[in-house]
């Protein structure tokens, strides 16, 4: 029973669903595999799959390698998987013993504190009392040292388990209080108030072995606000009340809790254990009250469900009320066998089992005259009974030092509150004259308020405003980016539909009619693009007004060259060429990287006027996980003052130079890009867009 409860404050959510072992492939750095692999097995334990769990926790050691934390922790889960796979307490110390080494050599407190709770149960499972001993004075050391809330909590409630397995029941429950308290500091949720449910629940158990039933069941009603949410915890407690209301002989409300634990569902061993639990509890009250075959039914009942179980302590329970029952039906010689049986390690459990064991196994021998048997038995009863009146004695002595204290200092309560009645009268006159001061005082500070009051919404109007103001030059910025946008993007395209215009009004004689047709058809077409240019900017600005952000998309860069070609189809004299030859895929604001595309490129035009033989070349290509478009023309270059923009916040740009290098550069700096350039006299110029994640 105490194992459960123990297990029950290391786990409490239980999850119903399987989980999918991860594929550690997917991850890069050996950080991210070690998380997901860790998370795998927290996901193992909460579906108490311990046999997995061993697997898991091999390879979590093996991928682990220098890293002392995980180490520490997968150290501990394979501890874990020894421990609740068969008892096997012996392997389980030496995992616990290397993950409490680990988490020491990274000072990590929280692998630390786990560890040392579950070394203090299994040091008592294997009665190793050297190790145990320098294991408590070590978490008392730890407890000195530390005011880590999650560590106080869980290591007052181990301290309170020692104190218990010596059934110094004062001090447990005075270390199990504490670690209430700590636990009540801590973030809510469902595990941790459970945790609380099931510490009240163990000072329960603690006034039960005390005989203290009122009070044992004034803890249980403590912990219920705790558990509803845990019908696993709720059947421990609906438990613990069948015990008090059997040494209390009230029938009625055992078969409440009776019938109670049946309906609350359960999982894995947890429902047996409990089922066995409740049913040797109602073979106690009728073996009490001499109605053996009653008795004999549950407790009959109780040893099956145990063994389904595989908890040995509730096995052992359940044997020694069926050894009790076997002896009240004269069946001595199975009395004995039962009883033997639940005697192998009683003593280790619980030490009041082990002395009703032994005094029922002498009073079967007795009963078939075989004296010296039945002698050897009643010594081992009386030593360790004595040791239980002995115990049982010295609480009393506490007990009752304890309420001697509490009626002295009771009575000194008495005198001092006579003494203070007296001061009282005193105070009152004082504070009349008090009053009027403390008035005028108040009526000044609400003075005082008010005008901090004013002065505060005064200083939040001045802030709203100046908010405002800032909107208000923001919108008219973005209004002259629009316009800047407009002017560029849209002025060559109509200047070379007025320049051919001018041309055909003014010198008709110079175009011959093949000539006129292609100019036509290709100034038609110029047109078209350019209202197909206007639509497009118009809607994009419209869209923008409010919030001038980029919107990001997959858009394919072989789109975005086409569209370039078509709205520079009407330049004659300058041959522009697009090389993608990987179609390279972009995430990125396809509005914004136009506009700039559109800039750089009629830049480029007007830098290769009057050159001969003038070419542009738009290039992607993607290196090293990263995109880069550049431009590149033969014309005469410039020089890095041409291209201060570029860099130089401060640099002004006039209207007539169109949208200019000045918001090319706050254009890229938008969607994430950086403008290079790389300028040569008589050597052309290249512009480099470099492309990084856009994150909006």
């Amino acid at each position: 029973m105490r194992k459960a409860l123990v297990l029950l404050l290391f786990f409490t959510a239980i999850s119903v669903f399987a989980q999918q072992e991860p594929n550690l492939a997917r991850f890069q750095s050996p950080d991210e595999k070690l998380k997901a692999w860790l998370t795998y097995a927290n996901e193992i334990i909460d579906l108490e799959d311990y046999a997995k769990l061993f697997s898991i926790a091999e390879k979590g050691i093996s991928i682990s390698k220098n890293n002392p934390a995980y180490l520490s922790r997968f150290y501990l889960y394979k501890g874990l998987a020894y421990e609740f796979s068969n008892n096997q307490y012996q392997k389980a110390v030496v995992n616990y013993e290397l993950a409490l080494k680990y988490a020491k050599s990274v000072k990590h407190l929280k692998n630390e504190t786990t560890v040392l709770m579950r070394l203090n149960y299994v040091y008592y499972s294997l009665n190793d009392t050297i190790k145990r001993e320098n294991l408590i004075r070590y978490i008392k050391k730890v407890l000195d040292t530390t005011k880590n809330t999650y560590t106080q909590s869980v290591l007052n409630g181990s301290l309170g388990e020692y104190y218990l397995d010596y059934s110094q029941y004062e001090n447990f429950i005075g270390y199990q209080l504490k670690a209430i308290t700590y636990k009540k500091l801590l973030p809510k949720s469902i595990s941790n108030t459970e945790n609380i449910g099931v510490s009240y629940s163990q000072i329960a158990s603690a006034y039960i072995k005390m005989k203290q039933f009122d009070k044992a069941i004034e803890y249980l009603n403590d912990a219920k606000p705790y558990i509803k949410t845990s019908p696993y915890i709720r059947a421990f407690s609906c438990n613990y009340y069948m015990q008090c209301y059997v040494a209390e002989k009230k029938p009625d409300s055992i078969q409440k809790y009776y019938k109670l634990i049946y309906t609350l569902p359960s999982v894995k061993d947890s429902l047996f254990l409990n089922l066995s639990f409740a049913n040797r509890s109602m073979a106690d009250y009728y073996v009490d009250k001499s109605q053996i075959d009653k008795a004999y039914y549950y407790a009959k009942k109780a040893v099956l469900l145990g063994e389904k179980s595989t908890d040995d302590e509730i096995l052992l329970e359940a044997n020694t009320i069926m050894g009790r029952v076997l002896y009240e039906k004269k069946e001595y010689k199975k009395a004995i066998e039962t009883l033997k049986l639940a005697s192998k390690n009683a003593l280790n459990y619980d030490k009041e089992s082990y002395v009703i064991i032994n005094k029922k196994l002498s009073q079967s021998y007795a009963a078939l005259e075989l004296w010296k048997e039945a002698l050897y038995y009643n010594e081992i009863y009386s030593k360790y009974n004595d040791e239980m009146m002995q115990e049982s004695a010295k609480q009393n002595i506490a007990n009752a030092e304890a309420r001697y204290q509490n009626k002295t200092k009771g009575q000194e309560i008495k005198n001092l509150s006579a003494q203070n009645t007296i001061k009282n009268i005193q105070i009152a006159d004082a504070k009349k004259q008090r009053f009027y001061l403390i008035s005028g005082i108040i009526l000044v500070g609400i003075i005082g308020l008010l005008l901090f009051r004013q002065n505060q919404n005064r200083k939040k109007t001045n802030q709203k405003l100046q908010l405002l103001n800032q909107e208000l030059d923001e919108a008219n910025k973005i209004k002259a980016r629009f316009f800047s946008i407009l002017n560029h993007d849209l002025r060559s395209p109509i200047s070379n539909l007025i320049h051919f215009l001018h041309l055909q009004k003014e010198n008709p004689e110079l175009i011959d009619e093949a000539t006129a047709l292609r100019m036509q058809t290709k100034v038609i077409s110029g047109a078209e693009n350019l209202l197909s240019s206007m639509e497009d900017i118009l809607l994009w600005s419209k869209g923008q007004m409010e919030n001038f952000k980029p919107h990001p998309q997959k858009i394919a860069v072989s789109d975005l060259f086409e569209e370039t070609q078509k709205h520079f189809s009407s330049v004659e004299k300058v041959a522009i060429s697009f090389e993608n030859p990987e179609n390279i895929i972009l995430n990125t604001d396809e509005n914004y990287l136009k506009t700039i595309i559109r800039n750089l490129t009629g830049n480029a035009i007007k830098a290769l006027d009057k050159t001969s033989n003038a070419k542009i070349i738009w290039k992607a290509r993607q290196e090293n996980n990263q995109i880069y478009l550049s431009i590149s023309d033969n014309g005469h270059g410039g020089t890095q003052e041409q291209f201060k923009a570029l860099y130089d916040d401060s640099e002004v740009i006039g209207i007539k130079s169109g949208l200019g290098l000045h918001l090319v550069r706050d254009l890229a700096t938008a969607i994430n890009c950086k403008i290079e350039v790389t300028s040569k006299p008589d050597s052309g110029t290249t512009f480099k867009i470099i492309f990084f994640e856009l994150n909006v």
